[in-house]
């Protein structure tokens, strides 16, 4: 058997996916880029990550686990246990660095507690299409109803640690309460455990925590220093980029620079003693999902900015970072319709999913 290159094992899934649906060319400040789509049909699709061999992984909110690879298209045997309701389901999946040895992938979802559900971290082994050895590693506490805000974003560190991302569940206070994890960026070992290293370990509060005051994380992930962002939905309007730094508040609802849906104030303004700012934040909201800092070789010009997908405006946000974070470009074509997921693949493409399109595409340089 002829084994290819991850790159042009990448270029190959394309290609053999694309098929008769053709190539949109879109006009950005690095001047035209191919929108190529390599997987359509999907139904609710939430988050994906690259294989060293080259493959796709992806989720789909209902419970399934599709692997997409040159010659074929297979949803994954072995389901993960899901509450698919409002904005929870299977959520996020991270291939860790090492998997090319140990072939186990982790994934956020909304599990089943009681009467209700909150989020959670399974991992599973992937072999010969196969996810076995599935468990549930770390779930936050029970107590949460309903269908909103499950944040679920899923990074790892340099440290080997993962961070993950908690939104407030719908309700608001919970984010100022550390006896629950709601609203937090919470970071767990590899098998669940509590880091020692960790900032409210030992005190009254649920020892996950990293920092909280988080309204709903949908964002995450790691720059080249090896600093954590995420990017979290605000009300109307106050979409914030945060800059994770251990131990701090982040606000919610306390402060914001957005308003309640009815138009009210929230909380107590922008700013509050011993709350941290957001490095940049959207009014109006557009609505941020998918985050990725970009390092590649392909948009040199690009290397360093941060790309932020939006749900409500269909567009892929470009932002560049200076003396201070500012929105550059909006990419937007009909293919980035309800952005939900964006990754830089191993060749320096931008992969993203819409979730409109129900879709994956890949956009490369023209002639890429």
């Amino acid at each position: 058997m002829i084994r290819l290159p991850r790159s042009a094992a990448l270029i190959a899934l394309v290609s053999l996916c694309a098929g008769s649906a053709g190539f949109a060319q879109t006009d950005t400040s690095a001047g035209a880029v191919t929108m190529t789509p390599v997987m359509t049909g999907l139904d609710a699709p939430w988050g994906f990550g690259f294989l060293p061999s080259g493959a796709v992984v992806l989720t789909e909110k209902s419970g399934d686990v599709l692997l997409l690879t040159p010659g074929e298209r297979a949803e994954v045997a072995g389901r993960i246990d899901v509450v698919d309701q409002g904005q929870g389901g299977l959520l996020d999946v991270l291939v860790p660095r090492d998997f090319a040895q140990s072939q186990e992938l982790y994934f956020t979802f909304a599990k089943a507690q009681g009467r209700g559900s909150n989020t959670a971290v399974a991992r599973g082994v992937l072999t010969s299409g196969e996810l076995t050895d599935v468990e549930t590693i770390w779930e936050a506490a029970p107590g949460a109803s309903g269908g909103r805000h499950f944040g679920s974003r899923l990074v790892e560190a340099r440290d080997g640690s993962l961070y993950l991302t908690i939104g407030d569940r719908g309700d608001r206070p919970s984010a100022q309460d550390r006896s629950i994890e709601n609203g937090s960026v919470v970071r767990i070992t590899r098998d669940g455990e509590i880091p020692s290293s960790n900032p409210f370990l030992g005190d009254d509060g649920r020892p996950g925590i990293w920092s909280y005051g988080h309204r709903n994380p949908q964002g995450m992930a790691v720059d080249a220093d090896g600093r954590i962002w995420t990017v979290e939905h605000g009300a109307q309007g106050g979409d914030e980029i945060n800059l994770i730094q251990k131990g701090a508040n982040y606000g919610w609802p306390v402060i914001s620079y957005g308003r309640h849906y009815s138009g009210a104030k929230i909380g107590e303004g922008t700013t509050q003693a011993g709350m941290e700012q957001p490095e940049f934040y959207w009014d109006p909201s557009i609505a941020p999902s998918g985050m990725m800092i970009y390092g590649g070789d392909m948009f040199p010009e690009w290397r360093g900015d941060i790309f932020v997908g939006s749900l409500k405006f269909d567009m892929i946000s470009r932002l560049e970072r200076g003396g201070s974070l500012s929105e550059a470009e909006r990419i937007a074509a009909d293919e980035t319709l309800r952005v939900r997921d964006i990754r830089e693949a191993p060749d320096g493409s931008i992969w993203f999913l819409s979730v409109g399109q129900g879709a994956l595409y890949r956009m490369s340089r023209a002639g890429s």
